[in-house]
């Protein structure tokens, strides 16, 4: 039997790098000034077990998230479990990323002992929520007649 080697595990990890699947930390939210930010340019929307505020970028970056657990959701080992589970639900679905949005996403207790797969389907609903909502917006801000009407 072959063990890896140091060698082989750093060359599949840099090829898992590559592919986007490794780790979502170039889409994370970390400024205190972004995260306000978002809450001011959009308003609080619902699902069964989390919050969610989406809001446009400022600037042309890729999208980003951004995770919150506050005290009121128990002591650290669960908040950091939360923070966990969410964390890799989003890192496999980087790619549903709304473009050009910042998402901020506000977990409930509740997320601490739901199943994995009902909790990956209520987070990919709301990705969808998500890009359609955006999809709206852009349609809003592109629309042929929106512009060019105002000006005759």
């Amino acid at each position: 039997m072959n063990a890896p080697t140091k060698a082989d595990s750093r060359i599949a990890t840099s090829a898992v790098r590559e592919s986007g699947c490794a780790s979502f930390a170039a889409h994370r939210l970390r400024k205190h000034a972004d995260y306000q930010r978002v809450y001011e340019a959009s308003r609080k929307r619902r699902s069964a077990s989390m919050s969610w505020f989406l809001a446009l970028q400022a600037e042309v970056s890729p999208s980003r998230v951004g995770l919150t657990a506050g005290k009121v959701l128990g002591k650290s080992h669960e908040r950091n479990r939360i923070k966990r589970r969410m964390r890799e639900i989003l890192r496999k679905h980087i790619d549903l990323l709304p473009k050009g949005c910042d998402l901020i996403l506000h977990p409930q207790r509740i997320v601490l002992t739901m199943d994995f797969t009902k909790l990956e389907a209520e987070v990919l609903r709301i990705l969808q929520q998500a890009n359609a909502e955006r999809a709206r917006a852009s349609t809003t801000e592109a629309s042929p007649l929106g512009k060019a009407e105002l000006t005759r």
